[in-house]
């Protein structure tokens, strides 16, 4: 929102400067994104008026001008291809100084002397507009000081504002905070009711009153669309970044900046037996006033007449309905829009008015008859004609209600730390537009303004007497806590810094990705499911939520392989979501990708590239963590994500926690990646709870070794053989440790070699040969029983 200052105190005025103005602005919460002067430096300029002109001698394209200042009559050579006898315009008098430091002296220009510069808008840094001399209304006084006069010793404030604040889209609202900030009155609007003198008026059908429950219209006959806007007007809309038009829009626009109430104004003739609100028809086509033509939806808002579509209500007029140089008699409206049916309407087009910006934030219900008046007034005023009455269509039951709340002075003290009396609060919220009531002693019933969409419960006053009291004059008290300490009841639960240490420790960098990705990359990784589609994405290739961190983490490795980066080793703590909205379970997983040499490139580094072990070694140290890697076993697998001969499903006594193994090949061939690349992926509320850390006596006596070699079946998976063993090795089993796999033809096509070495160590004595032999012979057995395992010689 852009405003002029100098229109600002025009309806308050506090005695404080331009600095400290803007500043407590920003600390109310309505943030000043930038303050500029309305126009460049420049001096000595004032209003001229050419009184007599005629060709130059010797240059068909200059004229030789008589300049009145008013006083005097000077000669000065032009080349605007608009100057003309009568008309007043920016005359820089010599010694005048215009923006860029240029100085305006005695010159010849082709032999014929020129004593001053007529000005276009550009050179006088009003505008871009250089093509001809900037022309002033014909009742600028003469030989006035052009600053004076056009009020430019002013400067523009642009205010960003949050989406709560639709009220101060508008020069009252920020008028209205303006004078409560500083306990000013506002100086309110004298807006009269213009009487009719037509009987002229167009019957309105709101069939959606639902989205429109109130429209506003009134018929202008005989109006002059040829008479220029004044130029106080021009100037003020310029201000507001809005650039002036015609009469008929430029008053349309300035009661929105002035009042808060958008507005349109159709072309009588062009509307067809009157007008009609109603959603779209499917497939429906409006060519709008910026030209672009487009093909409407079922849930687009319209203004029609009986025949064809006029506007989307709330965004933009079409173009063939609107003001033009033809124009004799105009249709003007004001209506209220359902904030819902209205938001992202604009968006979904390609499109951004300042319509629609209000429109969306809530535009008070209350407002349109009152701007219909201003407008009425404003039009008459300037290109004159006849009204006709006001029809206001109304739905009641459609229409917001007045917010009630209950204020209490116990609750607004205990909250902002502070001690107000009643008498502070009331000045405090009343110059808001709030109407207080006193129920009792400290409690108020607060009537809360229709313009005012953002107060609906207790705390948004106490919010709203905050942001007037000053948040820099509430005290500040730190928090005071008795601590104590208590029992750690969750040591063995693995918390998520733990897991980042131990990963960031084994040469990993944290990733963070979006939750939503390419709905195609999904089904790369999942062909099996479908996708849950986001009903507004930020963009069509961040559409679907994700089951799983690897394909962000896959997108990460592209971006880092595009770069020449050699070795990634990248994780990612983050949710994933599964299932459709009926019944979606989001659920906290960690997943890791490696790819690149096993040791950082160096000199004294082996180049031996990354395969599934290093990634399983890592998951490993993330398992057991918190002393429960025993109770988890990988198992082969399959997964359309994974290389077929290098997946393994985790399982932690039967139940399935995560994945790991290689990328598929085929789905490194579609995304281009020419390296091994390997994954990893865990849910971290299956592994999350480990096993409570507890004080075993360690045994005085040696410890007793055996190695066993046998010959087992090639399909027999290691860690079923490893389980087996221990369960067969008795109680004083303390280590098992896998030491060699060997497969050759020398052992034959189908067997492999398997040694294990395993320890045993007793709590009370030292075991003898003949204990160890009784253990070692209860592991061949079951061996021979269950994998018909034969001692390898």
């Amino acid at each position: 929102m852009k405003f002029s200052e100098n229109w600002l105190r025009s309806l308050v005025n506090p005695t404080v400067s331009q600095e400290e103005l803007v500043a407590r602005l920003s600390m109310a919460g309505l943030e000043v994104d930038g303050v500029d002067p309305v126009a460049e430096a420049f001096s000595g300029v004032v209003v001229g008026e050419i009184v007599a002109i005629e060709q130059h001698p010797d240059a068909d394209k200059l004229r030789v001008c008589q300049v009145s200042n008013g006083s005097d009559t000077f000669q000065v050579v032009c080349g605007a291809p608009n100057a003309r006898q009568g008309i007043r315009i920016p005359f820089a008098m010599i010694g005048a100084k215009l923006p860029g430091d240029f100085s305006i002296k005695k010159a010849k220009l082709r032999g014929v002397e020129s004593n001053g510069m007529l000005c276009s808008a550009k050179e006088l840094g009003l505008s871009d507009d250089n093509a001809g001399l900037m022309e002033l209304p014909c009742d600028s006084p003469v030989g006035k000081d052009l600053r004076d006069y056009l009020d430019l010793n002013d400067i523009v404030v642009e205010v960003d504002l949050t989406p709560n604040r639709g009220d101060c889209l508008s020069l009252r609202g920020i008028a209205r905070e303006v004078g409560a900030l500083y306990k000013q009155p506002m100086e309110e609007l004298v807006i009269d009711e213009v009487q009719p003198t037509a009987d002229d008026k167009v019957s309105v059908d709101v069939i959606s009153s639902k989205d429109c429950p109130r429209y506003v219209s009134r018929v202008i006959k005989d109006v002059d669309v040829s008479k220029p806007t004044p130029m106080w007007m021009v100037e003020r809309l310029r201000r507001s970044g809005i650039r002036s038009i015609d009469a008929v829009v430029d008053v349309t626009n300035y009661v929105m900046i002035e009042l808060g109430q958008p507005m349109h104004a159709f072309d009588l003739e062009e509307i067809d037996k009157g007008l009609v609100v109603r959603m779209a028809h499917e497939n429906e086509t409006l060519t709008l006033l910026n030209g672009q033509g487009i093909t409407l939806r079922s849930d687009t808002l319209l203004i029609t007449d009986h025949a064809k579509p006029l506007a989307i209500a709330g965004v933009m007029g079409g173009e063939h309905s609107g003001i033009s140089s033809k124009t004799k008699d105009l249709l003007l409206e004001a209506a209220f829009f359902n904030t819902i049916t209205v938001a992202g309407k604009a968006r979904s087009y390609g499109l951004h008015t300042d319509a629609s910006h209000r429109f969306e934030r809530g535009v008070d219900w209350q407002l349109a008859p009152l701007a219909m008046e201003r407008a009425t007034a404003l039009l008459l005023d300037i290109v004159g004609g006849s009204a006709g009455p006001v029809v206001d269509v109304v739905s009641k039951s459609d229409l917001p209600t007045i917010n009630h709340i209950v204020l209490r002075a116990e609750r607004l003290n205990k909250i902002l730390g502070i001690a107000l009396s009643d008498k502070e609060v009331e000045q405090l919220l009343l110059p808001l537009g709030l109407t207080l009531q006193v129920k009792s002693a400290g409690i108020w019933d607060v009537t809360v303004p229709s313009y005012r969409y953002d107060i609906a419960i207790e705390e948004d006053l106490v919010e709203e007497i905050a942001r007037l009291y000053g948040y820099n004059h509430l005290p500040v008290r730190y928090p005071q806590a008795r601590l104590a300490p208590h029992a750690n009841k969750q040591e063995a639960e693995l918390n998520k810094k733990t897991l980042r240490d131990i990963l960031v420790a084994r040469g990993y960098q944290e990733n963070i990705t979006y939750s939503f990705i390419d709905p195609k990359l999904f089904k790369l990784f999942n062909p099996d499911q479908e996708p849950l589609l986001l009903a507004n994405p930020i963009s069509s290739d961040m559409s679907a939520m994700r089951v799983s961190l690897w394909p962000g983490l896959i997108k990460s490795l592209q971006y880092n392989i595009n770069r020449q980066q050699d070795r990634v080793r990248i994780f990612e703590c983050g949710l994933s979501f599964k299932g459709q909205l009926a019944d979606l379970k989001q659920e906290s997983m960690i997943a890791g990708l490696i790819m690149g040499t096993r040791l950082p490139q160096g000199w004294a580094n082996a180049k031996d590239r990354v395969d599934f072990y290093d990634v399983k070694g890592d998951v490993e140290a993330i398992l057991g963590l918190v002393g429960s890697l025993e109770q988890y076993q990988f198992s082969p697998t399959q997964h359309t994500a994974l290389h077929p001969g290098q997946a393994a499903a985790i399982m932690r006594e039967g139940t399935p926690v995560g994945y790991v193994g290689a990328l598929h090949p085929e789905l490194a061939k579609i995304l281009d990646i020419d390296v091994p690349v390997y994954l990893f992926e865990l849910s971290l509320g299956k592994i999350q709870q480990g096993i409570l850390p507890a004080f075993k006596e360690l045994s005085r006596f040696p410890e007793v070794s055996r190695d066993l070699s046998v010959l087992i079946d090639k399909s027999v998976i290691a860690d079923k053989f490893i389980s087996t063993i221990k369960a067969a090795a008795g109680d004083y089993l303390t280590k098992i440790q896998l030491f060699d796999i060997y497969e050759g033809s020398a052992i034959g096509d189908n067997q492999k070699s398997i040694a294990v070495r395993l320890s045993w160590r007793h709590p009370e004595r030292t075991l003898t040969d003949d204990d160890i032999n009784i253990f070692f012979q209860a592991i061949i057995v079951v061996l021979e029983e269950q994998f018909n395992a034969t001692l390898r010689k």
